[in-house]
């Protein structure tokens, strides 16, 4: 299972965003994964790490290729990278990278997700209990949303049963009725309070694996990368409102919560559970603010329209890798193509699009040009020729690599790129050697995000589903940086000679 996630994520990769193939990977590998009694948090560090270094394959891996050859032309005069010119050092991080995980890397691997299905793996079991409108209940007659169970008791209503069996959508906001049994989730000391306050009778212990039987079900989602939810709360993005769907817990910066779900703010990496009607968790899988962490029925993918869809993409492919127009070019007629073939619609396109990184990248590139212009890239390219220069010029490559390795732990690979580039190019030339060695070194250090989740963005997309602390992020990736690091003073100069 490891070897076909990480070989799956590393070719794709190689072609599209690496955000977009762990994102389009995430949910079949939790889903498979549970599937298998496979504790999620053993795949989910390797392909997000893997879809980094197989980045670094193609010039259209991952931007910062793109962004390091724009500067090569603009800022240094010197050739550009070809399409295929990433691929030989490409080839040997992503290699390093299996092998890593296929050995050392496994055995570091943590088991995040604990036994007994999601509602285990979340611990809300304790919080669930059945609650009896009596004939005396101040609720007989409210609506759900009046009864202010959530606002004044934090209590999350899963499900309204009636009298005949007969269970109630909540996404109209039905009114309760005596006799109506309520399944509700949250502390046992607000349960007890609400029921006293309010009128309700104790009924019999509900069992957690129920909830998935008949028209209901419950599944796990994330934020999608474009999300417009991020930094908002459930009751700010009307989430059951707007869904239907009832939040059980949430997983937040690594945490389990199951109270006061409401005033979480959403975040990047975070982990809804999730609980509903069958037809309004189809509904949520066609949103693309969330992606359901399991694998999707055949039927809602356009699979009569996957052959045009490569096609498509293997023709952008050929005309870039033998130069015939250049990459922004190519892509963007491909882009055009796909809309007119009807393989994407026109709002699928427009949403897919990462704002931040455009606005960001068009924000770093005059930055770039100032660097160039005030001298700043020569003056720091001096400074470290002088502190490390003594030991050779492979020390002097590394000691940049290390810099835009570092950079790229807090800041955008893209940011880091266009800041280093220049000051590689200006040192190479001030020892006379071959600046692309040099910027083919920014590159890949570019990719070397693996010590923290906030690195990259696929990182922090597995953070929550995988229950992943911190910590596990460094004690994983700082071996697999060391390698690279002694991998690259190796072999890099062997593949683009320093002179």
């Amino acid at each position: 299972m490891l070897v076909l996630v990480i070989l799956g994520v590393g070719v794709m990769s190689s072609f599209m965003n690496n955000i977009g193939a762990v994102a389009i990977l995430l949910p079949a590998v939790v889903s498979v994964a549970r599937r298998i009694d496979v504790a999620p948090s053993k795949l989910l560090i390797p392909m997000a790490f893997t879809s980094l270094l197989g980045g670094k394959m193609t010039l259209i891996g991952t931007p910062p290729n793109i962004l390091a050859t724009s500067i090569m032309e603009t800022y240094g005069g010197l050739e550009p990278f070809g399409f295929f010119d990433f691929t030989p050092m490409g080839a040997l991080v992503l290699t390093i990278g299996i092998t890593y995980f296929l050995t050392i890397g496994n055995r570091l691997l943590p088991v995040r997700t604990p036994q007994g299905g999601l509602s285990g793996a979340y611990q809300i079991r304790e919080y669930l209990s059945e609650v009896k409108i009596g004939a005396r209940s101040s609720l007989a007659g409210k609506t759900l949303l009046e009864s202010q169970l959530g606002e004044k008791f934090d209590l999350n209503v899963v499900q309204i049963q009636r009298v005949d069996n007969r269970v109630l959508s909540q996404s109209h906001d039905p009114q309760l009725c005596v006799g109506d049994i309520l399944l509700v989730q949250g502390s046992p000391t607000n349960i007890v309070e609400a029921s006293e306050e309010l009128g309700l009778e104790a009924v019999l212990e509900w069992e957690v694996g129920e909830l998935s039987e008949g028209d209901l079900s419950m599944v796990e989602v994330t934020l999608s990368p474009n999300s417009q939810y991020k930094g908002q709360t459930l009751q700010q993005a009307e989430f059951r409102a707007r869904y239907g769907l009832t939040v059980l817990a949430i997983q937040h910066h690594g945490k389990s919560h199951i109270t006061n779900l409401g005033d979480i703010p959403l975040d990047f990496g975070d982990a809804l559970l999730v609980q509903g009607p069958l037809n309004r968790i189809a509904h949520l899988r066609r949103d693309t603010d969330f992606l359901i962490l399991e694998t999707p029925p055949i039927e809602t993918r356009r699979r009569e329209k996957a052959p045009l869809a490569v096609l498509i993409l293997a023709g952008v492919l050929l005309v870039v890798s033998t130069r015939i127009l250049h990459v922004s070019t190519a892509m963007l007629i491909g882009a055009m193509l796909m809309i007119l073939t009807k393989v994407l619609t026109m709002d699928e396109a427009y949403q897919s699009i990462e704002w931040k990184s455009v606005f960001l990248i068009a924000g770093m590139l005059p930055m770039g040009i100032a660097m160039q212009n005030t001298g700043t890239a020569l003056f720091l390219a001096q400074n470290i020729v002088e502190l490390v220069g003594d030991w050779g010029i492979v020390a002097v490559m590394m000691g940049i690599f290390l810099m835009t390795a570092l950079i790229t732990e807090v800041m955008s690979n893209a940011a880091a790129t266009v800041l280093v580039t220049p000051i590689a190019i200006d040192a190479a030339r001030n020892l006379g050697v071959n600046p692309q060695t040099f910027v083919m070194a920014v590159v890949i250090a570019a990719a070397t995000s693996f010590l923290m989740p906030i690195g990259h963005q696929a990182n922090v997309l597995v953070f929550g589903p995988g229950g992943y602390k911190f910590s596990d992020y460094t004690k994983v990736g700082v071996w697999l940086n060391i390698i690279i690091f002694i991998s690259v003073a190796i072999f890099l100069p062997l593949v683009w000679p320093l002179s």
